[in-house]
């Protein structure tokens, strides 16, 4: 058994490099790149999909659901660090820098919050591991996917990852010391699906 996480499919604020809302859906774009998602994972066996509530995570796991007939669990601690009153912003409009670790966006996260979130988040995966009786899906945000890592362990050769591409997938062993088998890996999308590198979340 394992646990595969995945990062939602694009959205046109990813392509345009727009701090995004929990509303914010998927692009045409993501939409196909959930669809390969769904193809690639639809014969291995998961048997539960847990996701981020935000919009475009939830319309990346019932890509799959669709195909599986497996409801989606939604799940407010897998949801993206929330950037408050700067989400809808451009980039390029701001004077700061929203990922700055001393930065606290109003009406926002810290990064402490939003860290000691994840590791809930973790301990919710792990404990529901032993109730699953096939492989587990993950569908969250690219800023979990990343805060997640120390939680793993990671092969020798590979370091951890300040990006992680739109779809890409992540596969864990579902016990301690959780190691990592594959690292965002987008090997699904095909040629013209592109993935994007522009925005973490």
């Amino acid at each position: 058994m394992s646990i595969f996480v995945a990062r939602h499919g694009e959205t046109d604020h990813n392509k345009n490099r727009i701090l995004q809302l929990p509303s914010t859906p998927l692009s045409a774009t993501g939409e196909q790149q959930a669809k390969c998602l769904a193809q690639r994972l639809q014969n291995e066996n998961i048997t539960r999909i847990i996701s981020s509530d935000y919009l475009r995570a939830a319309q990346t796991a019932q890509a799959l659901s669709q195909l599986t007939q497996i409801e989606v669990e939604l799940n407010p601690l897998l949801r993206e660090r929330n950037l408050g009153d700067i989400r809808g912003q451009s980039y390029d409009s701001l004077d700061l820098d929203p990922f700055a670790l001393d930065y606290i966006p109003p009406n926002g996260e810290s990064w402490t919050d939003f860290h000691k979130r994840v590791a809930r988040a973790w301990q919710f995966i792990a404990q529901q591991v032993t109730h699953s009786n096939g492989h587990l899906l993950i569908v969250t945000h690219g800023l979990v996917c990343r805060a997640l890592m120390p939680h793993l362990q990671l092969p020798k050769d590979v370091k951890s990852l300040s990006q992680y591409g739109n779809t890409s997938l992540t596969k864990i062993q579902d016990t301690p010391p959780w190691n990592i088998e594959f690292l965002n890996c987008t090997a699904h999308l095909e040629p013209d699906v592109t993935r994007d590198s522009h925005s973490p979340v």
